[in-house]
């Protein structure tokens, strides 16, 4: 199927983005771990595990629009020397990720692609999840202190 004008583009941006989450999930895991905080180094695990998929089911849907997926390319790495700004990096990221899919969507509503909206209104579910969820953890380490919040951070 020939892709909509634009849509090609606009799916690699959001590749971009994936492929980006991946790998600043990792890390963060990778940190959490390091750190001793098996709790965090798990949700984050299972983060970079959603985005995995998003990118895998972005490019199935880039080569059924007969485009080429750019894997090629990251955007810069958000990372902290702390878990507050971890979640701050991550945060920021998801946000920016929510609005370039609310863009899409709104392309994909004028270029009549429901196909392209449909998988990018799934994503922004997720999306806005992941947000909440950082929003709740800081508002958590805000309340109760940082050292509490990372005492509940080290065992499952």
């Amino acid at each position: 199927m020939k892709a909509k004008e634009g849509v090609v583009a606009l799916l690699n941006e959001v590749v971009r983005a994936e492929l980006t989450a991946v790998h600043q999930y990792l890390l963060h895991a990778a940190l959490c771990k390091n750190w001793g905080y098996e709790r965090l180094h798990e949700h984050y695990s299972h983060l970079a595990t959603e985005e995995v998929q998003h990118s895998s089911g972005l490019i199935d849907h880039i080569l059924y629009l007969e485009g080429v997926p750019d894997v090629e390319h990251l955007d810069s790495i958000g990372y902290g020397g702390t878990v507050e700004a971890l979640f701050r990096a991550d945060l920021d990221f998801e946000r920016e990720d929510a609005e370039m899919l609310r863009k899409g969507i709104t392309h994909c509503v004028k270029a009549g692609d429901f196909t392209t909206r449909h998988l990018l209104e799934h994503m922004i579910i997720d999306t806005e999840e992941h947000i909440d969820w950082f929003e709740t953890q800081l508002r958590a380490i805000s309340q109760v202190g940082l050292e509490r919040y990372l005492s509940e951070q080290i065992k499952k």
